[in-house]
């Protein structure tokens, strides 16, 4: 019997990532200016729909709103209007990152928009390589994270956020929030926070080059989580960051890859909700 995997292979495609990485950040820097701010930076993500990647809908000055969809079943960045406008940006004409944000920007101010953006936060202007047989390998898993993420969100309960990508990191994640305040103090002001637990998956970065999935609860007591078994191929990693992580490769080729990615979930879930959870913590 064919063995049938969610996760498809990712390998050889580091080029088509970087190209997507950067298209998405052009993509962020509209809804950065332009979407309704949220304290915890939510309104900057991009979520996942059936054919690719949406940011939340902003106001139009007269009237209406738009959105930017990154559409990677097409292979271009869309705007569309309530109006019915859809402005098309392909994907595979080898634009740089900062070519793409400024052929964006000048299509948004077309709109009669005007805004504040963040340009220090500007990619390079090397050429971009994009493949789209790889780009739709990555969205079918992300996709596929999308969908058990999703599952494991719920099954938490409590307070939680949204999935969401982030454009800067290019990973996907939600968060769940524990009922213990972290007091910090910055810049001489303290203020508390809610200790809390990520769910993710990136397609890899500097500390780690290969796709994982990882999830890190905040604070990290290492006294009381090193020592806490996790299921096949995940482990504790305390390197460059603080948390856990199962390799990406472990789930391909495996029928049971979404099974093996909400037991992770749950296992570094319930050894870490002790230490995150008011009056609960060992």
């Amino acid at each position: 019997m064919e063995t049938r995997s969610i996760f498809p292979p990712l390998t050889g495609w580091e080029a088509t990532r970087d190209a997507l990485h950067g298209y998405a950040r052009a993509v962020a820097f509209i809804p950065r200016a332009h979407a309704i701010a949220h304290p915890q930076w939510w309104h900057i993500s991009l979520k996942v729909h059936p054919d690719g990647l949406v940011t939340d809908n902003m106001a139009l000055p007269d009237g209406g709103i738009f959105c930017l969809k990154m559409d990677l079943h097409r292979h271009q960045v869309l705007l569309l209007t309530s109006r019915g406008d859809a402005l098309e940006f392909s994907m595979l004409a080898g634009l740089s990152e900062a070519q793409f944000r400024d052929r964006l920007l000048e299509a948004v101010a077309g709109l009669g928009l005007e805004g504040v953006y963040a340009l220090e936060k500007a990619g390079g202007r090397e050429p971009a390589t994009y493949d789209p047989a790889a780009a739709q390998k990555y969205f079918a898993a992300l996709v596929n994270a999308d969908r058990v993420f999703n599952l494991q969100r719920t099954r938490l309960g409590g307070e939680r956020g949204p999935v969401q990508l982030w454009p800067h990191g290019f990973d996907l994640a939600f968060e769940w929030f524990g009922t213990r305040q972290v007091t910090l103090s910055e810049k001489g002001v303290s203020r508390s926070y809610p200790a809390q637990l990520n769910l993710g998956f990136s397609p890899g970065e500097a500390s780690h080059p290969e796709p994982y999935f990882y999830s890190n609860p905040w604070p990290f007591e290492a006294e009381h989580l090193l020592d806490k078994p996790l299921p096949g191929g995940a482990r504790w990693f305390t390197g460059s960051w603080q948390g856990s992580l199962l390799p990406y490769q472990e789930l391909v080729g495996d029928d049971r890859a979404e099974q093996r990615l909400l037991d992770y979930a749950q296992a570094v879930f319930q050894a870490s909700a002790p230490t995150l959870l008011a009056g609960d913590k060992p």
